[in-house]
C-alpha cells in the first residue's frame, strides 16, 4: 500500500515537473521575440533617425540633380558639335560681395564643376584634334573662382580685424637672417621658452658685422640696375617719339 502511495505521487512530481519546465521554456522564447522585436525596431529608429540627418546635412551640398553622375563632365547635349557656345561674363567683385556666405559657398561648387566640365572638354577636344568650342569660358570661370576667393579672404580679414585687431592670419615680424636679408617670419607655438630652445637659436635671427658691408653693396647693386632700367626706358620712349612724332603729338 504505502509503495502504491509513493509511485503515485512521484508521478505527480514528474507531471508537475515536465509543465513547469515547458512553461519556462515558453516563457523565455516569448521574452527572447519581444526583447528581439524592441531591437529591432530600436535599431530602425535609429538608422532611420541617421538616415534623416546625414540627407538634412548633405541636402545643402549637392548643386544639381544627384542621378546625373558622370554625365556632370560633359556638357549639354544640345551644345554638342557647336562651334560657339554662348555664356555669360564673368562674375565681378561688386557683385559677390553683395551675396552672403551661403550664396558664396554654393557658387564655389557649381564654378567647380563648371571648370571640371570646361577641361575634360578641352582634353576631348585635344583628343579629337579640333578646336574647343568657345575656349573663352574657362576663363571667365577662372576669374570668378580667384574673385571669389578674394571676397573670402577680405571678409576673413575683415572679421581677424575685428576680433583681434591682427592684420595677418598669423603674426610674425620683420627679421633678418645671417645674410642680411629681410623675411617675414611667423610665430609658431613652442614646447619651452625661446631662451631655452636651442633649435630656435640655431636660426640665428642677427646680422653679423662682417656681413653689414655687403648688404650694402648689394642694395647698391639693386639700385644702380634700377636706375639702368629707367634710363632705357626714357630712350626707349625717346626713339618712339623721333620714329612716330604725328602719333605722340596727337597723344
Amino acid at each position: 500500500m504505502a509503495a502504491a502511495i509513493t509511485s503515485r505521487i512521484t508521478a505527480v512530481c514528474r507531471q508537475f515537473q515536465r509543465f513547469v519546465t515547458v512553461s519556462s521554456r515558453t516563457q523565455t522564447q516569448y521574452a527572447s521575440q519581444v526583447l528581439s522585436k524592441f531591437h529591432s525596431c530600436q535599431r530602425r529608429q535609429m538608422y532611420d533617425s541617421w538616415w534623416f540627418r546625414s540627407s538634412m546635412n548633405n541636402r545643402a551640398l549637392h548643386t544639381s540633380c544627384v542621378r546625373k553622375g558622370l554625365e556632370e563632365f560633359f556638357d549639354l547635349p544640345e551644345n554638342w558639335g557647336e562651334q560657339t557656345v554662348k555664356s555669360g561674363a564673368p562674375w565681378t567683385a561688386k557683385q559677390l560681395r553683395v551675396k552672403s556666405n551661403e550664396d558664396l559657398h554654393k557658387l564655389w561648387y557649381v564654378l567647380l564643376k563648371e571648370k571640371n566640365m570646361l577641361l575634360t572638354l578641352e582634353q576631348e577636344a585635344k583628343r579629337q584634334c579640333v578646336q574647343m568650342p568657345s575656349p573663352e569660358r574657362i576663363k571667365k570661370v577662372e576669374r570668378s573662382i580667384m574673385r571669389l576667393d578674394t571676397i573670402v579672404k577680405e571678409r576673413e580679414d575683415a572679421l581677424r580685424l575685428l576680433q583681434t585687431g591682427q592684420e595677418r592670419a598669423r603674426p610674425g615680424a620683420w627679421r633678418r637672417n645671417v645674410f642680411g636679408k629681410s623675411f617675414w617670419y611667423r610665430f609658431r607655438e613652442h614646447p619651452i621658452p625661446w631662451h631655452l630652445n636651442s633649435r630656435y637659436k640655431r636660426r640665428r635671427f642677427f646680422e653679423p658685422s662682417h656681413v653689414a658691408p655687403y648688404t650694402r653693396l648689394s642694395l647698391e647693386k639693386y639700385l644702380r640696375s634700377k636706375m639702368r632700367k629707367e634710363k632705357k626706358e626714357k630712350r626707349d620712349q625717346k626713339k618712339l617719339a623721333t620714329m612716330f612724332p604725328k602719333k605722340t603729338a596727337n597723344a
